[in-house]
């Protein structure tokens, strides 16, 4: 039976929809990121025109472009909105936040939290405690972290190559045998990374060339059995290459592991910590700029110091790699 596998954990929250050892869909939230969607949030017009953007009262006064913007608004006025998609990161640029005019009467306050929003799925919400055991590693939490950091992900009879570029997340199917049986294998392991990393925007697809309709037929069909709705896309053409479109209101996993990668060890860093073995002082080890980070967000060492009840020293090991240790 299926569930969500939900931590608390030191600077992210994490979340994991896992059937028997299997992970379905994972999703992350890290602390700081800027306001979630559905946020109703103090704003001053800053740009009017075509393109109306506004600074968002919240800590770093981030921006975000605008939509039904009254057209006599005033610059500098103070508005209330509402967020519609989170600020994304992608390879070489940032792109603020989306946003909407709230209606009249709407509260400030932030949107719906990953604990909130995997709790109204129906599916039952297992929370998980560092001194449990660690189901989310069973499930093959770390693998995933791996297949996504280097964009390859196996499958029987091939393997996928996943790279998020600016202007979509393009997934290549390479393998050796019958092009068709390659082809359906690959279609389902893209629709599950597809569906596991809550892949959004635009996302091309190349598949090994079938010269014949009913093959290129099977394998819009094999997407579809295997892809949840709602989603667009087109048919595969001659050169095997479809594109889909999904909604995109907030970074896939794909964009915050790879794009962000000291964020990423940090939150691994902090993760094994807690569940290091052992009394006397806990001992951090990583290269500088993880060790920096952490040490750059004191609440999270005190947390640390407090869920595990020890000391906590942090060293940095500028020959070490990855997420570094902890002991």
């Amino acid at each position: 039976m299926a569930e969500w596998l939900y931590e608390a954990g030191i600077g992210e929250a994490r979340a994991a929809l896992v059937d028997g050892d299997e992970i379905l869909e994972a999703r992350i939230e890290r602390e700081g990121v800027g306001p979630r969607v559905g946020a109703i949030v103090a704003a001053r017009l800053v740009e009017a025109g075509k393109a109306p953007m506004v600074a968002l009262d919240w800590p770093g006064a981030p921006m975000a472009s605008l939509t039904g913007l009254p057209s006599a608004t005033a610059m500098g006025a103070a508005l209330t909105v509402e967020i519609t998609r989170m600020a994304l990161r992608e390879r070489g640029r940032d792109k603020p936040a989306r946003a909407r005019v709230a209606e009249a009467g709407a509260v400030i306050g932030d949107g719906p939290d990953l604990r909130a929003r995997i709790a109204v799925t129906g599916v039952p919400v297992t929370e998980l405690r560092a001194t449990a055991p660690d189901r989310l590693e069973q499930a093959g939490w770390s693998e995933l972290i791996d297949h996504i950091r280097i964009g390859h992900w196996p499958f029987a009879g091939g393997a996928l190559w996943v790279d998020a570029t600016p202007a979509m997340v393009l997934i290549d199917i390479d393998g050796e045998g019958d092009a068709l049986a390659l082809a359906k294998a690959g279609a389902r392991s893209a629709a599950a990374v597809i569906r596991c990393c809550d892949i959004g925007g635009s996302i091309g697809i190349d598949f090994p060339s079938l010269p014949d309709r009913a093959g290129r037929q099977a394998i819009d069909a094999a997407v579809d059995a295997a892809l949840p709705q709602p989603y667009e896309r087109t048919a595969v053409n001659g050169f095997g290459l479809m594109q889909i479109i999904r909604r995109r209101d907030r970074p896939s996993l794909i964009e915050q592991v790879v794009l962000d990668p000291l964020a990423t060890d940090a939150a691994l860093l902090l993760r094994q910590a807690e569940r290091a073995v052992g009394a006397g002082t806990l001992t951090l080890t990583a290269r500088p700029a993880v060790i920096d980070h952490i040490a750059a967000h004191p609440a999270w060492i005190d947390m640390l110091q407090n869920r595990t009840g020890r000391p906590v020293q942090l060293t940095a090991d500028a020959a070490s790699k990855g997420t570094g240790h902890a002991q």
